[in-house]
């Protein structure tokens, strides 16, 4: 193993690895070649999606007049008469006020069937328009805070130990740790589990893995090995190639549709993961966003097509599962000279999954009037984007201590405050 050092193992093995927990078990379990299955557990999955989405088209506010006066080429048409899916490329309605973007109408079923539910005029309090700044204050779970160096899900795990925790309790589809899963706890991030691989002859790097890291003076270091290899023997064992999704779900082609499909995979094989987190880069449209087509109907269709497949690809496990995707920022109400928006503030969330409260907008909506934006601008946040993370925490995942997850925030009081979850 002298050609081989710790640093390069955990380079080229295509994992990175955060926070230190020792499984002899689990560790003897993937020496042995075979893969460890747990009970099933409930599952947290969060997207982020980077660039700030045009919230307000996708939750339409199609009753407010002064969404088509701020919005007169890229605002989605009000849904026809006579349907109630609205009429061909027009918002999908909701609620009689809210309607969906017509791109995601895969997404509509789910919401009749009570499985998918919309946060709107939501956000952190923060006011920056910053993209590095809103996105790690939104990830740390601390908005306005620089100094946090953790993320608030990977507290939530801290909070709430587990003495027979897997490996892959925490796992980022992302090709580097996203600062929400930075931390204390353990969790790993892996950018494809079909090109996750090691360079040397596998039985060599089984042979000799154990030792390399058992002469470690640091002690941290020697868990962390633990940990790694254990989590490299589960993944190369569930042959991504082989995966074929249930109930007819199709995932659609790309990285996002990828990354939904291979959650989907480790959920089914029971490794004991808990939470997954997925990244969706490209919402910041400041030209050409579109309106029923364009750049923004694009990523929409992705988005709406990943989710039906996912729940699809689910079954009775969506049971156990609770989705919920969020963006650093919104944009401003009223479109700017090339058809597209600028950093705005509120925006919205979407919840789906088995314990999802769903078929509903829940909101404080704060109105389009002039007078009633943000600095003259702005959808107004009314709804702290942390008040919806807590519910699915305690309500979903069992989390009762809050003071480290979201520090200076009544996470206690704002668990019951939109009532989204079912216990």
């Amino acid at each position: 193993m002298r050609g081989i050092t710790r640093r390069i193992f955990l380079k080229n093995s295509g994992i990175a690895v955060f926070g230190a927990s020792a499984l002899p078990a689990f560790l003897g379990n993937a020496v042995a070649g075979t893969l460890p299955r747990r009970a099933p557990k409930k599952v947290l999955v969060a997207l982020f999606q980077r660039g700030a989405v045009d919230g307000l088209n996708v939750v339409i506010p199609y009753a407010e007049s002064s969404y088509y006066d701020y919005r007169p080429t890229i605002g989605i048409p009000r849904p026809g008469r006579g349907s109630s899916d609205g009429a061909q490329g027009a918002a999908l309605d909701l609620d009689g006020f809210f309607g969906l973007h017509p791109q995601l109408s895969p997404l509509l079923p789910l919401y009749r069937q009570g499985l998918l539910a919309a946060i709107h005029a939501t956000g952190s309090p923060d006011p920056s328009r910053s993209h590095f700044d809103a996105q790690d204050y939104m990830e740390a779970g601390t908005p306005g805070v620089k100094s946090t160096d953790s993320g608030w899900l990977n507290r939530a795990f801290v909070s709430r130990p587990s003495a027979k925790s897997s490996a892959l309790r925490a796992v980022a589809v992302s090709p580097a740790m996203p600062l929400t899963l930075r931390g204390s706890a353990p969790a790993i991030a892996v950018p494809d589990l079909r090109q996750f691989r090691f360079f040397g002859p596998p039985n060599l790097i089984e042979a000799n893995f154990e030792a390399m890291y058992a002469d470690a003076s640091d002690p941290r270091l020697r868990e962390i090995g633990s940990e790694t290899f254990a989590a490299v023997q589960t993944l190369k064992q569930l042959d991504p190639e082989k995966y074929q999704p249930a109930n007819g779900a199709q995932y659609p082609r790309g990285h996002f549709g990828r990354a939904l499909r291979e959650v989907a995979q480790l959920i089914k094989a029971d490794v004991g993961m808990e939470a997954a987190f997925l990244d969706s880069g490209g919402w910041d449209h400041h030209v050409n966003e579109g309106a029923v087509d364009g750049r923004l109907g694009s990523l929409l269709a992705e988005l709406g097509q990943g989710l039906a497949a996912f729940a699809a690809d689910m079954g009775p496990k969506l049971h156990d599962i609770v989705f919920v995707s969020m963006s650093e920022f919104g944009r401003t109400a009223r479109e700017n000279g090339d058809a597209g928006t600028d950093h705005g503030h509120g925006n919205y969330m979407f919840v789906m999954g088995g314990p999802v409260k769903g078929g509903k907008v829940y909101t404080r909506w704060p109105g389009l009037a002039p007078d009633r934006l943000n600095q003259d601008r702005d959808l107004k946040v009314t709804t702290d984007y942390r008040t919806v993370l807590a519910e699915i925490l305690r309500r979903h995942l069992g989390v009762s201590n809050f003071a480290n997850v979201f520090p200076d925030f009544n996470a206690d009081r704002a668990t019951d405050y939109l009532n989204l979850i079912r216990t």
